[in-house]
């Protein structure tokens, strides 16, 4: 079973589906911050399958700090699946705080802002078809500051 994590892995989790061979179950969940700067999040929409005695994976668009994926996999455990593991199509680990497996990466990348391919800017640029590496202080001042020229051809 796939357990995908709204809204930035649907591209990745689309492709990947695209390259099975088999055909898993898909499931959705949905996580927000509450606490800023607490590392505390909340699920916003939850799984409608019971993952219990499943094999899980819970893809992922970008793995950073570790936060949200320790805390999706001690949840999901708590459901009793039988297994669960961890697939992002970007590791990020040089901002890892909590020591987080990812068995199944795609790129690891060093500690850039990088946009696209369901990674997002105020909601902008999810539907790139690439990543590519954003300036966020430039983002700060102008959201849109990208588009044209990304758009443009």
């Amino acid at each position: 079973m796939l357990v995908a994590v709204l809204k930035g892995s649907i591209p990745f989790l689309a492709d990947m589906l695209r390259e099975m061979t088999i055909v898993p179950l898909v499931d959705f969940m949905s996580i927000s911050s509450y606490a800023p700067d607490s590392g505390r999040v909340r699920i916003i929409k939850d799984l409608d399958i019971d993952v219990s005695g499943r094999d899980v994976v819970v893809v992922e668009d970008i793995v950073d700090t570790g936060l949200t994926l320790a805390y999706l996999l001690g949840e999901l455990r708590r459901r009793g699946p039988r297994s669960v593991a961890a697939c992002a199509l970007l590791d990020r680990a040089a901002r890892r705080i909590v020591p987080t497996p990812v068995e199944f990466v795609g790129f690891e990348i060093e500690d850039l802002y990088v946009l696209g391919y369901g990674l997002d800017y105020a909601e902008r640029y999810r539907n790139l078809d690439r990543v590519i590496e954003g300036d966020l202080e430039v983002l700060q001042g102008d959201p849109d500051a990208y588009v044209d020229g990304l758009y443009a051809g």
